[in-house]
């Protein structure tokens, strides 16, 4: 029988609890704080849970290595992991890394961009229902990016001004963009609906969100109110 601690050695946990600690202090997302230590955990268990600390820029070059010959990972893949791990050594463990210009990099696929023309949007479109073609829409409406739509709260949407106000997009940058007519009444449907469901949430003790930069202090109720 497989002993369990060889899988989760007693450090890491510790260990993962500081990484998100220096992510939350330096204010990243969510999204980064899970791929970071999604990597870190990686790393460790590739070189059969041996501690950050007794390893180096070796190390980490194998398995930046390994993620582009055996894992034929794309190349921003390989970045993503580089960049955790760089900020394991460097913010959490305060050790520099020098030495990992050699790592061999995954291959960039040199493709132009494609983008769909009008009647091929519509093509997509008329293929989709319900919240997938509401998402879709705003997207194409509104130049939003998914995740900014998706986490897109009530209270950032004006259905009087036709305007959506989008927080903390890339660079931690605020914009204003406008929402298209033909998109208020099934906003407005989407959110009486989606309401509906959150009042039933919160009858069953759910209904609450992620709450950033000790929010959920500040505010105790924020996380669960419908705005």
């Amino acid at each position: 029988m497989q002993d369990p601690s060889k899988n989760n050695p007693t450090f890491l946990q510790k260990l993962l609890d500081q990484v998100r600690g220096k992510i939350r202090l330096k204010h990243y997302s969510i999204r980064t704080e899970q791929a970071y230590t999604d990597w870190i955990r990686r790393f460790i268990l590739y070189h059969d849970n041996k501690h950050p600390r007794d390893m180096g820029a070796a190390e980490v070059g194998q398995f930046l290595t390994h993620l582009a010959v055996e894992g034929q990972v794309a190349a921003s893949t390989q970045n993503q992991a580089k960049s955790a791990l760089l900020f394991l050594y460097k913010e959490v463990l305060e050790v520099e890394l020098p030495g990992l210009d050699n790592v061999e990099q995954a291959k960039v696929p040199k493709r132009l961009p494609i983008v769909l023309n009008r009647d091929e949007v519509q093509a997509i479109l008329a293929r989709l229902s319900g919240t997938n073609w509401l998402v879709a829409s705003l997207l194409y409406g509104t130049g939003m990016r998914i995740l900014e739509c998706l986490r897109l709260r009530v209270q950032d949407v004006d259905l009087t001004r036709r305007e959506i106000l989008i927080r903390d997009g890339k660079g931690f940058k605020d914009r204003l963009t406008m929402l298209p007519m033909t998109l208020v009444a099934p906003l407005q449907a989407h959110l009486l609906k989606v309401r509906g469901l959150h009042e039933t949430d919160l009858g069953q003790g759910f209904g609450e969100v992620y709450m950033p930069y000790a929010l959920e202090r500040k505010y105790p109720h924020a996380a669960s109110a419908w705005s």
